[in-house]
């Protein structure tokens, strides 16, 4: 709830900046801290949820990312010919403090496999302690290499498109079929990790590879005639990268539970955003220098492609991301009735009054 307000408040300060500093402190740094109020506690709070269908549930939930593009590339161009950009962001901020009201429907579980009481050191308050595990190190190494690419296309899509000729309009369109594929993606891909059928790691390293070639062929696609043109090829790579993206997207939240079980998956969460935002540090201002001593985003989304495939590569250290050369006993199949990955928790709704009096709830 109080990310809402910040994020809130980042936009509408932005609107009246009168420097490029003043909107790096309030796009970046105060819209930037609430988004990260809103978004780790939001995903770990839902992964906690459920135990059945997690991925898919993760899946759905970030699905509003894709539908948002879907919706914001052609609305906010036409707001940007209506009102302008300080316009534009002030109507943003005034639609970001929906944020707020949609915190205060989350609710806090108590599950078995919460430490007994909360964490006393500074440290393991943070979860660093789970660096110590060489399962989630390597994932978090993998998901810094990806973060250096992965939110390139966020930024630099619809510029990219300009660059190769096609209008103001056709870029939001090669934006808006880049997040119809990855919104569609997102849902399948969750109820196929949610089947069993192949490990969530290894699902996690091919999507992964594929969102990687998905930017490369991003990066490769010729330019267009003229603006008239619909940019055919363009749209078609963009479509490929929306729905490997959207399929990486819920298999890198829903892998937690079982790298750091469900207790630290809040934790996890947060972790794993703050790598991603590391390498979106280096990744977009990146692929503005390189646009800018090459002349067009070509190489740019070369180099950020190439990221994505080196995390995605050592995704493959992780258990089962690689199939055993030696025959093994399968994993034994869950009941038909539930069809669970990985037995219910039990859980009680936590009430003001504390744990006791909520003890008989169960969830």
């Amino acid at each position: 709830m109080i990310g809402g307000v910040l994020t809130s408040l980042g936009f509408f300060f932005s609107a009246f900046a009168r420097s490029l500093l003043h909107l790096y402190l309030g796009l970046g740094l105060l819209a930037g801290a609430g988004w990260a109020l809103v978004f780790a506690p939001a995903l770990g709070t839902l992964s906690r949820y459920f135990s059945r269908r997690r991925v898919l549930a993760v899946g759905l939930a970030l699905t509003g990312n894709g539908a948002s593009s879907l919706v914001l590339a052609p609305a906010l161009q036409l707001l940007l010919d209506t009102f302008g950009w300080r316009g534009a962001l002030l109507l943003l901020g005034a639609v970001t403090l929906h944020l707020t009201p949609c915190g205060a429907l989350l609710r806090p579980l108590a599950l078995t496999g919460d430490p007994p009481a909360p964490p006393r050191s500074p440290l393991a308050a943070l979860g660093l302690g789970l660096f110590k595990r060489r399962a989630f190190s390597i994932f978090a190494l993998g998901t810094a290499l990806i973060g250096g690419g992965y939110f390139v296309p966020y930024v630099h899509l619809a510029p990219h498109a300009l660059d190769r000729g096609l209008g103001g309009y056709g870029a939001a369109l090669v934006v808006a079929v880049a997040a119809v594929g990855d919104a569609s993606a997102r849902l399948v891909c969750g109820w196929l990790a949610d089947q069993g059928w192949v490990p969530l790691p290894r699902l996690l390293a091919v999507f992964g590879g594929l969102t990687g070639l998905g930017i490369l062929a991003v990066g490769l696609v010729p330019t267009v005639e003229s603006e008239d043109s619909w940019g055919g090829p363009l749209l078609a790579a963009a479509g490929a990268y929306g729905l490997s993206a959207g399929s990486y997207a819920p298999l890198v939240f829903g892998v937690l539970p079982g790298l750091v079980g469900i207790g630290g998956v809040v934790q996890a969460t947060g972790l794993v955003m703050m790598l991603m935002s590391l390498g979106g540090l280096l990744g977009p201002p990146l692929s503005g220098f390189l646009r800018d001593e090459t002349g067009d985003f070509s190489a740019s989304f070369l180099v950020c492609g190439s990221f994505i495939l080196s995390g995605s590569f050592i995704y493959m250290g992780l258990p089962r991301a690689i199939p055993s050369c030696r025959p093994a006993s399968p994993p034994a199949t869950p009941p038909p009735e539930r069809g669970e990955l990985l037995p219910v928790p039990q859980a009680i709704l936590l009430s003001p009054r504390g744990l006791a009096s909520a003890r008989d709830t169960t969830c």
